[in-house]
């Protein structure tokens, strides 16, 4: 199978807001809209899939638990300067869930979307 693409999906509370916040924020491109249920959006080789609670993808499960969003899970996104991303983005209102953390493979904070969802912006060390 071809690793051209990486599709992730992410539950989002609202499409149309998750579409504005990645494009603008994170310099994605709008691919599809099929508001209010679905989205995708692209950066390189990465492709996410912004479902909504209408989607497929957020029906109950057979006990009845819905798909939401939030949890521990992550984009990784690099980034060349961090401190001047996370300048940048906290300007625009952008909402962070810590302080920029360094250990020996870089820097890294997690920037949290609309929907509570993280996407985690990664200085490599050396850079």
């Amino acid at each position: 199978m071809p690793e051209i693409t990486v599709n992730v999906r992410y539950m989002v509370d609202d499409v149309e807001a998750s579409i504005e916040w990645y494009t603008k924020h994170l310099g994605f491109s709008l691919l599809s809209n099929h508001a209010p249920a679905f989205a995708d959006v692209k950066r390189g080789a990465l492709r996410l899939l912004l479902s909504g609670p209408l989607s497929s993808a957020g029906r109950p499960m057979p006990d009845g638990e819905r798909p939401a969003p939030g949890g521990w899970n992550r984009i990784h996104l690099i980034v060349g300067d961090l401190a001047a991303e996370v300048a940048r983005l906290k300007a625009a209102g952008a909402k962070f869930r810590n302080d920029i953390v360094t250990g020996p493979g870089g820097s890294q904070i997690l920037l949290i979307d609309p929907s509570g969802n993280f996407v985690e912006l990664f200085q490599p060390a050396g850079r």
